[in-house]
């Protein structure tokens, strides 16, 4: 069974930058999409970035495009994501999750258990 594990997370000001990693174990991620989340005290987790299982594939919400970009190395099993120029906003407990479908089209979903960041001066 695919297990996540984040790392990279804690205490960055304004404007600097953060990478945080994703590293998989119990098996490949080649065949899994990868999505990072984010969750804001009092705030329903939302999805931020993803990157298709090739690794062609990107996508952004809005409030990250243009600061953040996701990567992957399947060789390596992980995934990061760099964070440039966060503002306070962007602190949170940021997860990563991988999904992959099956023949049958069932969703086979796996999460990290979260790393916290906070962005403060």
């Amino acid at each position: 069974q695919l297990q996540l594990v984040e790392s990279g997370g804690g205490l960055v000001q304004p404007g600097g930058s953060l990478r945080l990693s994703c590293a998989a174990s119990g098996s490949a991620l080649d065949y899994y999409a990868i999505g990072w989340f984010r969750q804001a005290p009092g705030k329903e987790r939302e999805k931020i970035s993803c990157i298709s299982a090739s690794g062609i594939y990107t996508n952004y919400v809005d409030s990250v495009r243009g600061r953040f970009t996701v990567s992957r190395d399947n060789a390596k099993n992980t995934a990061d994501l760099q964070k440039n120029s966060p503002k306070p906003e962007d602190t949170a407990v940021y997860y990563c999750n991988a999904e992959r479908r099956d023949s049958w089209g069932r969703p086979y979903t796996y999460w990290g258990q979260g790393t916290q960041v906070t962005v403060s001066s």
